[in-house]
């Protein structure tokens, strides 16, 4: 494993003693501290990839809060080499190099790390970021009139569950649920600074409509989402259509049913999707009418996709805290 490089010296002191905690110099004045953790086990067969989609899953909290990432701490569990593991050590080598590809391409650094001993793999970050408290988006920002863009497709949990199941096309699945779960929303991020969004969330275990949910309720509105409109990776829908949908997904859906109406005429499989438990997802940005444009021309400029999936409604009642429409 190759530590991203520490340009600026953030590392003040640890690694060269063997100490059992890193001094970490403190960022900017007027700065504040974005600090959040993170740990999957492994999606698909590729350890350098899920190295870096882990990685990419971890930051992503930083930056759905328009932060920039500071320092990080490696979270690993592996089994101990023994005479019965079939698990070698060039694996955990493997995660290890990946997720430091994506710190680095992050702009942090390394600040150590813990392991542990487990016969299932799994592997996380902890993460510092920084941001200016003034320009930090929330989960409870959102306003009547807000449109919803989302900047990665969604299906990872149906592509996931159709690789386990070794289901045909599912190597071609593999390969699409990669190129999105290890891309960083660090552009988004930047999308967020500049347009000064007041509300944005990043898309994970909850799937869409779960944290959708989580910002309505915090915000005291309802949230519309368009069913016709979500954007899914190739063959997503396929393979949910077979019945490749994870439990997670049906529990993200049981779990917010009693605060959604689904209306008459949408697509039942999509608004199931909807649900669809992400690893590493794309930020959704709450974007004022009148600046919706904009942030979509900064995100195009910036190579990233802005799919308009929504918008925000004064509150109405409980069970129509989120509609499906």
């Amino acid at each position: 494993m190759t530590p991203p490089p520490d340009r600026d010296g953030r590392i003040l002191h640890g690694f060269s003693n063997n100490e059992d905690a890193v001094l970490v110099k403190a960022p900017p004045a007027g700065l504040a501290l974005v600090q959040t953790v993170d740990i999957l086990g492994p999606i698909g067969n590729d350890a350098r990839l899920f190295g870096q989609t882990a990685a990419a899953n971890a930051l992503s909290d930083v930056y759905a809060m328009g932060g920039r990432p500071w320092s990080v701490m490696n979270i690993a569990a592996f089994p101990s080499p023994t005479a019965e593991s079939d698990t070698p050590l060039s694996i955990l080598a493997d995660i290890l190099s990946g997720a430091m590809e994506k710190v680095a391409e992050a702009g942090a650094v390394l600040a150590g790390g813990h392991t542990l001993d487990d016969d299932l793999i799994k592997f996380g970050l902890s993460v510092t970021g920084v941001i200016d408290p003034a320009l930090a988006a929330r989960n409870d920002g959102l306003c009547p009139g807000d449109v919803l863009i989302l900047t990665k497709p969604l299906g990872t949990g149906i592509l996931a569950t159709a690789l386990k199941a070794k289901w045909p096309g599912s190597g071609e699945g593999e390969s699409e649920m990669y190129r999105w779960t290890t891309r960083l929303n660090a552009h988004a991020s930047e999308v967020i600074r500049a347009t000064r969004l007041k509300a944005a969330t990043d898309i994970t275990g909850f799937g869409l409509g779960g944290h959708v949910l989580e910002m309505a309720e915090g915000s005291g509105v309802s949230v519309e989402l368009e069913t016709a409109s979500l954007p899914f990776m190739p063959q997503v829908e396929e393979f949910a259509s077979c019945g490749l949908i994870p439990a997670g997904t049906y529990r993200n859906r049981d779990y917010c049913s009693c605060r959604t109406t689904v209306a008459e005429g949408a697509d039942e499989l999509r608004a199931t999707l909807a649900f669809d438990a992400q690893t590493s997802g794309g930020l959704l940005l709450a974007v004022p009418a009148g600046r919706v444009q904009e942030a979509c021309e900064r995100l195009a400029a910036l190579g990233e996709p802005a799919f308009r999936v929504g918008r925000v409604l004064p509150l109405r009642e409980k069970k129509e805290r989120l509609v499906l429409a």
